[in-house]
């Protein structure tokens, strides 16, 4: 079983190093005890993600629908077949994840495969499902089952999530909307997408961004230099992101080069040495 474990680890870290540069550098400032529970969070909403985003082709409801079954019961019985699934049970049982989480992120997985425009509401549910708890799924494993520490960095976590997936729908308005024919933002139209448009939703982030930073600064030693590396790497992308009009926004995936992502490491962590942050 032990060498299961293990297998089931590597994969979901195999699945993370190949889909995600950024995510992977800020696990591996991370303490080393809680790389191996992180990247298998990622690599179970990695999957789920996939599914709806990518598997062009295949019957992707009926593929979602298997995956929550099969999410289901690795949680009830503690063991699955499928190694992503097996890792992930193994962390949901150790940090004394709620359900909850889980569902209401596989809830907005589900949305993907039929909302291509979202109101208000539905936006505000998106993004608590997709981003903000997985963030909170990440806290549960920061804070180590101390629930009184779970319970005050909770809002600052789901802050941090949400800007992290605002940021994301603004590098990938394009193929969100080209390709998948998805518009996230509420009342945008992003055919038309203006600089008001923009700016409405970048004050939007950059609040968010603040109160993120807040709750950063108290997160335990072992988790606080890989997610502020994370969060300095999404900021400079957000401001990347700031600097261009609208069009050009709609004309290509802005990216940040590993040269530069190599670099951020660097400043990231003289930061952190001098209590800059």
């Amino acid at each position: 079983m032990q060498l299961y474990d293990q297998i089931s680890n590597q994969s979901s870290k195999m699945i993370t190093r190949a889909y995600s540069t950024s995510f992977s550098l800020g696990i591996y400032y991370l303490d080393r005890k809680i790389h191996a529970p992180i990247y298998s969070i990622y690599g179970f909403v990695r999957l789920a993600d996939e599914i709806v985003d990518s598997f062009h082709g295949y019957d992707k409801a009926s593929l979602l629908k298997k995956f929550r079954e099969d999410t289901v019961l690795a949680i009830e019985e503690g063991i699955s077949l499928n190694p992503i699934l097996h890792s992930f049970q193994t962390v949901y049982h150790k940090y004394s994840m709620e359900w909850e989480l889980v569902d209401l992120f596989l809830k907005s997985m589900e949305m993907d495969l039929k909302q291509t425009e979202y109101n208000a509401q539905q936006y505000d549910q998106y993004i608590l499902g997709s981003a903000e708890v997985v963030g909170l799924m990440c806290l549960c494993v920061f804070t180590d089952n101390d629930n009184k520490q779970y319970q005050k960095l909770k809002p600052f976590a789901m802050k941090l999530g949400s800007a992290f997936q605002k940021v994301n729908f603004l590098r990938d308005a394009k193929a969100d909307y080209e390709a998948l024919g998805r518009t996230y933002f509420p009342s945008v139209d992003m055919a038309n997408f203006s600089e008001a448009d923009k700016a409405s939703i970048e004050a939007e982030i950059s609040d968010e961004f603040a109160e993120a930073l807040v709750g950063i600064k108290q997160l335990p030693e072992n988790a606080r230099k890989g997610v502020y590396l994370a969060y300095f790497y999404y900021k400079k992308l957000f401001l990347k992101i700031k600097k261009l009009p609208p069009n050009k926004v709609m004309d290509s995936r802005i990216r940040i080069p590993n040269v530069q992502k190599i670099a951020l490491l660097v400043q990231s962590s003289i930061r952190i040495k001098l209590n800059a942050l």
